[in-house]
């Protein structure tokens, strides 16, 4: 059985793809098969969009308040069927739609793609994890190297344009100093950081 949607804090979360561009030092793939006590998130086969509306059909979307893209791979790795399931959300419920996403959808997909998730998400938030492509390569190892940094910064800076709210995040296992260097970024760039706990 493969688990394509999963609940957290009475969140419904939905694991769409295991596709990743990037290999992070602190990701919680390394650590087992679940996110914070879910049943395994390794995924048997590429869903297809029909699966993913079968499994929304089945949580019963009217229990959660918050609806959150976020499972063991890259959502935008998947963008048709990420677009899909947000339509189908937005038509079944008023809860919030929420997408946490590495940034990369512009390199993965070939294209500038935050217009095509206008109207689909109310919070957007992306990875940043380094306040220079350098720290950031080290960090995240994505296999675009040093672009996946600036590529990264342009999409949150068309996000901010676009959706209701975005957020920049990094989790704590960078320095404090790091840290500090990332929020005078984030407050360059006009978003918000949050920094996120490291999921052992």
């Amino acid at each position: 059985m493969m688990n394509i949607t999963y609940v957290l804090d009475g969140k419904l979360y939905l694991n769409i793809t295991n596709k990743c561009p990037c290999a992070c030092t602190f990701c919680i793939r390394k650590n087992g098969d679940g996110a914070y006590g879910s049943d395994s998130l390794w995924l048997e086969h590429q869903p297809s969009e029909e699966e993913v509306i079968k499994a929304l059909e089945e949580a019963d979307l009217k229990k959660y308040k918050e609806v959150i893209f976020c499972g063991f791979g890259e959502p935008t790795s998947e963008i048709e069927i990420l677009k899909s399931a947000a339509r189908f959300i937005r038509s079944e419920t008023d809860a919030t739609i929420r997408i946490n996403t590495n940034g990369l959808s512009d390199l993965i997909n070939g294209r500038e793609t935050a217009q095509e998730l206008k109207g689909l998400f109310d919070v957007v938030s992306i990875s940043l994890n380094g306040s220079d492509a350098k720290e950031y390569c080290r960090v995240t190892q994505p296999k675009f190297g040093e672009e996946a940094f600036y590529s990264m910064l342009s999409f949150a800076k068309q996000a901010k344009e676009i959706f209701p709210k975005v957020i920049l995040t990094v989790v704590d296992v960078i320095s404090k100093e790091e840290i500090e260097k990332c929020r005078e970024l984030c407050e360059s760039v006009g978003i918000p950081l949050r920094v996120r706990e490291y999921a052992d």
